[in-house]
Parts: C-alpha cells; structure tokens; sequence
C-alpha cells in the first residue's frame, strides 16, 4: 500500500515522499516490541473501552506490566481468574516528522502475576515512568494475535 503523506509548514502543506506499509510478522512485531518500554494498553472500565499508557517489559512472548494499588488496571483481573481478560496492548515508534517507523498491537488475555519471585524479577527489570510504592503486582498478557505495521519510504 502506497500513500503519499503531506506535513505542514506554517500555513502550507509540503508533499512528502510515498509511504509503503508493510506488515510484519509476529518474530518481528514482539522484536520491535521489546525495544521500547512504553506503550498503552486497552481494557474494559465501566463497561466502556478504557486506555492508560504504561511501562512494560518482554518475558518471552509475555508482556508485563506493573500494576499499584489504586490503579484502573489492578481491579480487571482476580488472582484467581483462570481464563483472565482480553485486552490489546500497543506500541510504536513514529517520526513525528517523517511519519515513518512501525506499530505492534497485541491482543490477549491479561492475568494477574503475585508470585513473590516472579514479581521480584520483573520489579529488577522495568523502568517505571511514575513513581508508585513497591510494586505489589503485576498483568501478565498472553499474546493471541499480534500485528504490527512498519511505515517506510
């Protein structure tokens, strides 16, 4: 797919070079993925669709995500639940001038993750963007579908 995109400069707009969107398979889309630490994930609030940007990080093919107390997301999932939630997850790197670089959007279903040792483990890795206290738990998202989209000249 080709698409010419065009930017403004003051008061006029510039043509700038055609796009191609290529899709990317999942190897690469849970790549790409795992080089960047923030993105926003996609749940149900209310009966409403809900979205918060957050911090994640790559466990094989799970993503991870920290959860605080008094967070919309700590109250989607029980402990206990077994079949867990579906929620997407998105990430991506855009030029904001170019428009070029790629998108991932992962659908699955989200887990509540409280073991001590596994929370120890991805508390050590993740780079959180607010500062909360320690973290108490974490959302566990099994990849069902992936997709992902690269925008190139």
């Amino acid at each position: 797919m080709d698409d010419e995109a065009t930017q403004r400069t003051g008061s006029s707009r510039v043509t700038v070079s055609p796009r191609r969107v290529t899709r990317l398979d999942r190897a690469e889309a849970l790549r790409l993925l795992g080089t960047v630490s923030l993105g926003r994930i996609v749940f149900t609030e209310q009966a409403l669709p809900a979205v918060r940007p957050v911090n994640h990080l790559l466990d094989g093919e799970d993503i991870i995500v920290q959860l605080h107390e008094g967070a919309a997301l700590t109250s989607i999932v029980a402990p206990t639940d077994e079949t867990g939630v579906v929620v997407a997850y998105e990430a991506d790197v855009i030029d904001p001038d170019t428009h070029l670089g790629w998108s991932v959007v992962v659908t699955g279903f989200a887990h509540r993750v409280t073991d001590p040792g596994d929370l120890d483990r991805y508390a050590a890795r993740l780079r959180p963007w607010v500062v909360h206290p320690a973290m108490n738990a974490a959302l566990r998202i099994q990849p069902d579908l992936v997709t992902g989209s690269r925008l190139t000249v």
